[in-house]
Order: C-alpha cells, then sequence, then structure tokens
C-alpha cells in the first residue's frame, strides 16, 4: 500500500506548495526510507483492532501522511512519531464506527467525481481530470468500498468498463467480453500484486511479459480459420465493424494456415503503426498538400483570365494544410485509419486514406471465445496462433520469478524507443490458462493480468496565459496556454488547470517556465513552475469574477464546492452548446450530425445574429430554411475558445450549406448555343442545404422514437448517464411514471439511489427544464418504452427470481456473458463470486477453486447441461440433480 500513497500524495499540487518543492523532495525520500516503518506501524496498530480489517487508502489517511511530512523537517525520527500518532487516531475512529455517514458522504463524492469525468471523456471527448487524478480518485473509491463492503454497489464506477462506439459502423457484439487491464506505477505496486495473484492461485505462477503497444484494440473472429469480423473494443460488449479495413492490414488473413481450426475462436491483438511508417505517413501528408495547391493553381490556369482574380497561394496552402495535416501520433494515426471510410473518399483524399491504412500492422496478444484451446499456457497460445499464420510480437517473454519481471520491464523502459512501435508499459500475465478461469475477473479487468505504465515524458516550456472556458455543466475551468512544445510525440498548446484552487496550489504565474507533463501519455498536465528561471516579470492569475461567455456572476453551487460555476444555466451560450453536443453523443441520442460544430453552430454562430437555439427546447422544431444560412466560428470542445488556423485567424464553417455553381439567372430560357454566345458559364453560385443539414434534419427525426433511456441522458440531468438512466427506464417504462414518482421511490430504483434521485427531483422541478419537456412532447418526442407495463415492470418475477447464480469454467453453449445476460433474463443475480448466499453453481471444464469453495459449502452445483434446464424450469426443474454434486 505505501506505493499507492506515495503516489496518491505526490499528485497533491496542495502538499507541493505548502511545504516547498525542495522540502516536498526530501520527503520522497523520507517516504522511501520509511516504507519498511509505515507497514510494520499499520500491521502493529491494526493488530490492537480484532477483526479490522487493513486500513483504507482514504482522504484521512492522505491527511495523516500531510501531517507527517510537515514534520519531516525535524528527522525521520519526528516524521514517524507524528504518523503513529495519526494513524492510531485514524484506526481508533473506525473501530469505533464513527465514521459512516462521512465514508457514505464521501464515497458518493468520489463517485460524482468519476461518474463526470468518465462522461465527458467518453461523451464530450474531454477530460476534466488527468489519468493520474482519475487513477488517484478511483483508488480511493475502491479503497473505500473493499473496506465498507455494505456501501458497493453495482453501478459504481469501480464496477464499470468505460467505452462506446461510433454509429458510423454497424455494431459486432463479441463473443466474449473485452475488458480493460488495471495498471500499477512502480515495482513494488507489481510485486505486490503479483504476490497477491500467487496467494489466490496457490503457487506462483510462470509469468508472461508483453511490451503495451500503444495503438487501438482489434478481435478479430474466425469462424473453421475464416475470417467473419473483424471489430473494435467499443464498450467491451459491442464495438465497431472495421472488417473491410481490417482485410487490408499487413498481417490479418482472411483464411487461417494450416488445419483443425476451432468452430469459433476470437483473436484478440492491437493493430498500430510502425515508428518508421509513421515518419513516412507524415512525409506523404506533406507531399499531398504541394500537390492540393498544385492542383488549385492547375484549375485557377485553366479559367480565363477575365474571369480570374490572382491566384491566392496562401490560402490555398492553409486549405491544403487542413485537408492532409501531419498526424500527432501513431496511436490517434492508427485508430483514424482503421476507422475510416474509404469508400466514401475520391482523389487525394482516397490516396491518403489508402496509404494510411497500408501503414498499419497487427500483433496478437491473446484470445476471446475459445471453450476449449488445445494447450495449457498462453505463450503456447502465441505458437498456435504464429502456426495459423497471425503475426505474434516477438518482444514477449515467459518470466519464471517478479524479479526477472521487473528486470524486463528495467529493460524496456530505458530502450522504451528502440522497439519498431510506440510502447507506454509492459503486461504482465499469468501464463497458465487454468488459472485465468480460476482468477477471474472484476467487472472491469482481468485479475490475472496487469499492465505497468512506464512514466510519462516530462518537458519545459513557458506558460503565456491562463484563460477560462465554460463547459456544459458551467464550470468555470481555467486552463494555461503555452508556448507549443512536442511532448510524448504530439505538439501541445493548452493544458487544463481545474480550477482557482489547483492554479494556486500548483503556484504557477503567467509567463513561468513550466514543468508539462503527459500524464498517461495522453492527457497534458501542467505539475508546476521552475522557480529557478523566474526573472520578476511573471504575474499572478486571478479568476474572473464573471462569466466570460454570459458576463453572470460565477459562484460556487454547494456548500463546499471548490469549482465555481456559472448559474445562468438556462441560456449561458457556452452551457447550451455544451448540452446540446452532449444530446447528440453517443451515450444518449447517438446523433451523428450533432457533434462539436454542429452544436456551437446551432447555439453561437456568427451568423445570424439570434442564434437558432436559445436552449434546447426547439431543438426538434429546426427546418432546413433556418440551417442553411449558418456561419459558425469552430471552438476548442474543452476551453469553449475559438479555433484558430496558422495565421491565427479564426476558423468559420457554413455547415448546412454547399454551393452549386450554375447559370445565371439571366440564362434562363436560353439554348446552349444562346449561352455561348452571350458568354455565359456555370459560375453563378446556388446556396442549397447540404448533405449535414439533411442528414441532421432526418437524424433528429428519427431520434424521438429512440429507447427511453437515451431520452433520459439527452436531458442533461447530473448524474444519470446510461447505467442510471437504463434502470429508470426499465422500471417505470415512461418519463410520466417518473415525473410522478417520490424521491423515495426513484431512490429505491436497484442502479439510482439518492444521489441521483435527488438529482431527477431537482431538475424536474426547474420550470424551464419543463418547457423542455413540452416543446419535443409537441414536437413528437416519444419519452416512452411501447408496451412496458408500468412501474416495477423490471423486476417481474422470473422462473430464478431471488436466486443468485455463479456460473464458472467454460461452457459449450455460453460465453461468460451470454450466461450472465440468461441468468439477469429469467429474473437472477448473476455473480461472480461464491458465497454461504449464492443458490447455485455451475461449473464446465476448468471451474477451479469456485468449484471447490462451492463443495466446501455444500451448494447445490449443476453441469451445463443442468444449468439449462434450471433456466428453463426453475429451481424444481432441477431437483433431482443438486445435493452438492454435479452429475457428470
Amino acid at each position: 500500500m505505501s506505493d499507492r500513497v506515495l503516489r496518491a500524495v505526490s499528485q497533491s499540487g496542495a502538499l507541493r506548495t505548502q511545504i516547498g518543492s525542495d522540502i516536498f523532495s526530501r520527503f520522497v525520500e523520507t517516504f522511501e526510507q520509511s516504507k519498511p516503518l509505515i507497514a510494520q506501524t499499520l500491521r502493529e496498530l491494526s493488530s490492537r483492532f480484532e477483526g479490522l480489517p487493513p486500513v483504507p487508502l482514504n482522504e484521512t489517511l492522505l491527511e495523516a501522511l500531510e501531517q507527517a511530512v510537515r514534520a519531516s523537517q525535524k528527522g525521520l525520527d519526528g516524521s514517524s512519531a507524528e504518523l503513529r500518532d495519526r494513524l492510531s487516531d485514524f484506526i481508533e475512529r473506525v473501530a469505533n464506527r464513527q465514521t459512516t455517514e462521512s465514508v457514505v458522504s464521501r464515497v458518493e463524492s468520489l463517485r460524482g467525481q468519476l461518474r463526470e469525468a468518465q462522461a465527458t471523456y467518453y461523451q464530450d471527448d474531454t477530460s476534466i481530470l488527468s489519468d493520474y487524478e482519475f487513477d488517484r480518485t478511483m483508488d480511493l473509491l475502491e479503497a473505500e468500498e473493499e473496506y465498507f463492503e455494505s456501501i458497493r454497489r453495482p453501478d459504481s464506477p469501480t464496477q464499470e468498463v468505460g467505452g462506446s462506439r461510433s454509429a458510423l459502423f454497424d455494431p459486432v457484439e463479441h463473443a466474449e467480453r473485452m475488458l480493460s487491464l488495471d495498471n500499477v506505477f512502480s515495482i513494488d505496486e507489481l510485486t505486490e500484486w503479483a504476490a497477491k495473484t500467487s496467494a489466490a492461485a496457490g503457487r506462483t505462477p510462470a509469468w508472461l511479459c508483453e511490451l503495451k503497444i500503444d495503438g487501438l484494440a482489434i478481435s478479430l473472429r474466425y469462424e473453421l480459420g475464416r475470417l467473419t469480423s473483424a471489430a473494435t473494443r467499443g464498450d467491451g460488449r459491442t464495438g465497431e465493424d472495421v472488417t473491410v479495413n481490417a482485410l487490408r492490414v499487413a498481417g490479418i488473413p482472411e483464411h487461417l494456415s494450416g488445419t483443425d481450426h476451432p468452430t469459433l475462436v476470437e483473436v484478440r491483438g492491437e493493430v498500430f503503426i510502425p515508428t518508421r511508417g509513421f515518419a513516412e505517413l507524415n512525409e506523404l501528408q506533406a507531399q499531398l498538400q504541394e500537390r492540393a495547391v498544385a492542383a488549385a493553381r492547375e484549375r485557377w490556369e485553366s479559367r480565363p483570365e477575365a474571369t480570374r482574380g490572382p491566384f491566392d497561394e496562401q490560402r490555398e496552402a492553409a486549405s491544403a494544410a487542413r485537408r492532409f495535416p501531419a498526424f500527432a501520433n501513431p496511436r490517434n494515426a492508427a485508430s483514424g485509419g482503421l476507422r475510416q471510410q474509404l469508400d466514401k473518399k475520391s482523389g487525394l483524399e482516397r490516396e491518403a486514406g489508402d496509404a494510411r491504412v497500408a501503414t498499419l500492422q497487427l500483433y496478437v496478444h491473446g484470445i476471446g471465445a475459445w471453450p476449449r484451446p488445445p494447450v495449457a499456457a498462453q505463450s503456447e497460445i502465441y505458437d498456435l496462433l504464429a502456426g495459423w499464420g497471425l503475426p505474434v510480437s516477438p518482444h514477449s517473454k515467459v518470466c519464471t520469478s517478479i524479479e526477472e519481471v521487473a528486470a524486463f520491464v528495467a529493460h524496456h523502459g530505458e530502450h522504451r524507443h528502440d522497439v519498431e512501435h510506440e510502447i507506454d508499459g509492459v503486461v504482465v500475465k499469468v501464463d497458465e490458462l487454468t488459472l485465468h478461469d480460476e482468477l477471474g475477473a472484476t467487472s472491469r479487468a482481468p485479475r490475472w493480468a496487469i499492465a505497468y505504465k512506464y512514466p510519462p515524458e516530462e518537458v519545459h516550456t513557458r506558460l503565456l496565459d491562463v484563460a477560462v472556458g465554460v463547459g456544459r455543466t458551467g464550470r468555470a475551468t481555467p486552463y494555461g496556454v503555452m508556448e507549443p512544445v512536442l511532448v510524448a510525440g504530439s505538439v501541445v498548446r493548452q493544458a487544463t488547470l481545474h480550477n482557482q484552487d489547483v492554479v494556486r496550489a500548483k503556484g504557477v504565474l503567467i509567463g513561468d517556465t513550466v514543468v508539462l507533463r503527459k500524464a498517461g501519455d495522453v492527457i497534458p498536465e501542467i505539475l508546476g513552475p521552475v522557480v529557478e528561471l523566474r526573472d520578476g516579470t511573471e504575474t499572478e492569475f486571478v479568476m474572473p469574477s464573471h462569466c466570460p461567455e454570459c458576463g453572470t456572476t460565477l459562484r460556487a453551487m454547494k456548500e463546499g464546492d471548490i469549482d465555481l460555476r456559472c448559474p445562468n444555466a438556462q441560456s449561458c451560450p457556452a452551457q447550451v452548446r455544451g448540452r446540446v453536443e452532449h444530446i447528440g453523443s453517443r451515450g444518449a441520442l447517438d446523433i451523428e450530425a450533432l457533434g462539436e460544430v454542429t452544436a456551437a453552430a446551432l447555439t453561437q454562430p456568427r451568423v445570424p445574429a439570434v442564434p437558432p437555439l436559445i436552449t434546447e427546447a426547439r431543438l426538434f422544431d429546426l427546418t432546413l430554411d433556418e440551417l442553411v444560412p449558418i456561419e459558425v466560428v469552430v471552438r476548442d470542445a474543452e476551453t469553449g475558445e475559438p479555433r484558430t488556423d496558422d495565421d491565427g485567424e479564426p476558423v468559420a464553417r457554413k455547415p448546412f450549406q454547399k454551393i452549386r455553381l450554375d447559370y445565371p439567372p439571366e440564362a434562363e430560357g436560353m439554348t446552349a448555343q444562346e449561352r455561348r454566345k452571350a458568354g455565359y458559364r456555370k459560375d453563378h453560385p446556388v446556396v442549397e442545404p447540404s448533405a449535414q443539414a439533411e442528414t441532421l434534419i432526418d437524424e433528429l427525426e428519427a431520434a424521438k422514437t429512440k429507447e427511453l433511456w437515451r431520452q433520459l441522458v439527452s436531458l442533461n440531468i447530473r448524474h444519470v448517464g446510461p447505467v442510471a438512466a437504463r434502470a429508470l427506464a426499465d422500471w417505470f417504462g415512461s418519463l410520466q411514471a417518473i415525473e410522478a414518482a417520490s424521491e423515495e421511490e426513484l431512490a429505491q430504483v436497484e442502479g439510482v439511489g439518492p444521489t441521483i434521485a435527488a438529482a431527477v427531483t431537482e431538475w424536474l422541478a426547474v420550470d424551464w427544464h419543463q418547457q423542455i419537456l413540452d416543446q419535443w412532447r409537441a414536437a413528437g418526442v416519444r419519452f416512452a418504452t411501447p408496451d412496458h407495463p408500468g412501474p416495477g415492470a423490471a423486476q417481474q418475477d422470473g422462473v430464478l427470481t431471488g436466486l443468485t447464480v455463479v456460473v464458472t469454467g467454460s461452457m459449450e453453449h455460453f460465453t461468460r456473458d451470454g450466461a450472465k445476460d440468461a441468468i439477469i433474463a429469467a429474473g437472477g443475480k448473476a455473480a461472480g463470486s461464491v458465497s454461504k448466499k449464492t443458490d447455485f453453481v455451475v461449473v464446465g471444464p476448468g471451474a477451479g477453486s469456485k468449484e471447490t469453495k462451492a463443495r466446501d459449502l455444500g451448494l447445490s452445483i449443476l453441469d451445463e447441461a443442468g444449468f439449462e434446464r434450471l433456466l428453463d424450469g426453475g429451481p424444481d426443474a432441477v431437483a433431482d440433480l443438486v445435493g452438492g454434486e454435479s452429475d457428470s
């Protein structure tokens, strides 16, 4: 636990500021020296309170450590004594159960932070928390839920996998769910994970180590050796169908080599662009820019001199740069390359798209669905896959000890840029396949694998300004504007600073040279200033008192809130823009034509002066006539600031109109010969609705009858994401029934709870929210699930109502997720672990420790045939099979 504490504390800008950078550095050294003492202290104190689990990593413990740090100025002994006293006080309070109310409040706060961070990341493509802040918050929440088991809920962020798919691609259901990986950030954490895994396995396994490729995850489905689909991860259950492009990727065969292929096997891998290929791809982009300018010059030269002005080289070059920009990093180029729609491209764009696909490569690194692989180890799976003609990474190694694993990690950390592709860490897996099922998985990640993440790259750059943007929730977010700098493979110009307290805590001044880190190699983060380089010209940032978008006075919306928000939720242009964009997002109504630019066009256009949408109430009343004249300045998704071109000018678009060249009105009725004689040409611009305008109107019409849960998410009710919305929709069946329910009735729905129930009730009580509902209903939005029988229907009795069923081992006719879905459909609860409360345990080959525990507890055990009977007829149908013995 020491490393987790150290990482959490070390990310505290407030702590760094309070004690000074030099003392902070001394603390880190002191902490490293104190690890044995801290561990011993915790053991001694815990032993004083019989039956208490280990001390959780929460804010109280961090507070104790902060106090210890301040005492570290006195030396190691003083620090240790202070630490011992604070920890002792904490454990005594836990022992006396005096923290229950504060724990519930703290956990709900953590969940809210994580839900909001996940929503902005997956639905709005922005990040309000850095990777480190997100990981630290998740660590705190996991520790609290582990310690206080009664407050753990299935809809907690610790139990879910984030992600979604695009509406541009057909959905593909994975036969076996694609999970994420948990992360560790130090050798000590890796060693701790290995020790826990070995203990759970009952032996020390062999460890398969492989490089964590920075690319795009893909699942290849082969049936009897023939590729039937290739799909992205998506949300883990449903991905995007990219089969057409995948067949063009080097190393992905349409037919496997060899013989004896299984009926079905899912092969998992990573699509990437090699670093050399990435450089060549950017060289091609530069060449295409030159060719685009040359083509524009040829078109200009082909026009009669009398009808053409001077050739604008600068304008054409800027246009070409937008068409064929340099790619920032190989991962984004690979993701976009695999997910592009080549059949919709032509000319130079098609050439660029083809070249992008041609640079893609694949390494396979695992399997999904494959009921009975004929080998015993993951590394042997790789040998099989290679024999079938699939490309396997040459950089994997089986290690027999954690020391050997650590050496592998260290070696590739030092030679990180020496391999053919970008990496951001090392994946360590248990090699023995039977242990995979025994160890199982959480709702988000397997327990038999872990990702060791290398430290992100850090650079210095100059902080030119601190500006403030406003998002859809009204949060006023300061962000740093910096001199452009290359870090972790991409050029960074801006980085969020979250709120005024963070700016103050980090101690940065406008004009400072700052340390910039690409946290998790993705999100840029300002760590702090290089104080030694200050020259006295730096100035302090002052948080504005008024919203930069609408002028309303900023304030904290609730007592104790750190963030300042604009309370003008109804008509603040930035908030309306954000909400409209959210309505079109994948997690809401999934309207492909309603993205960032469209939302800005509808709410903050340059033309006309009065925007079509003052609030989202008129969204479903929009017409083509309103859309066509709109001109909009493109804005940054996170900050709301206008984007600029290479010359610093705002980038403007007219997204809803297209220009068709035709003969001028004077030529109407003339014959071709008369037009030629009069000198009329097809050079008269005619403005028409663009395909995007027509698509938007069509998709808005289709969205009116989408699922109720999507309609609920689109209302922008705080805390109501897809999970809570599904729960409300399944239980009540209509918005009318939700409106009629009391807050207590809402809170009783599984997956909702008091926080979400209060948010729903508060939202419905606002008059302008009711205006939105009235206008949407009048426009034909269906806030109901057809044929839903009414409140409570989601928990109608099934043959397994009230029963808990655990499925372990492989099944011939069910994937793991398929078995869970079948249990839930029958009214039961699909559990992941065996306990005295388990009613039935279904076992298949490789069941392992779960079957052993079930027999030790004397539980009812079924094989797959018995499971099918249970699903059909309930407990009575298997009465002759149970009693603790399987009939297999």
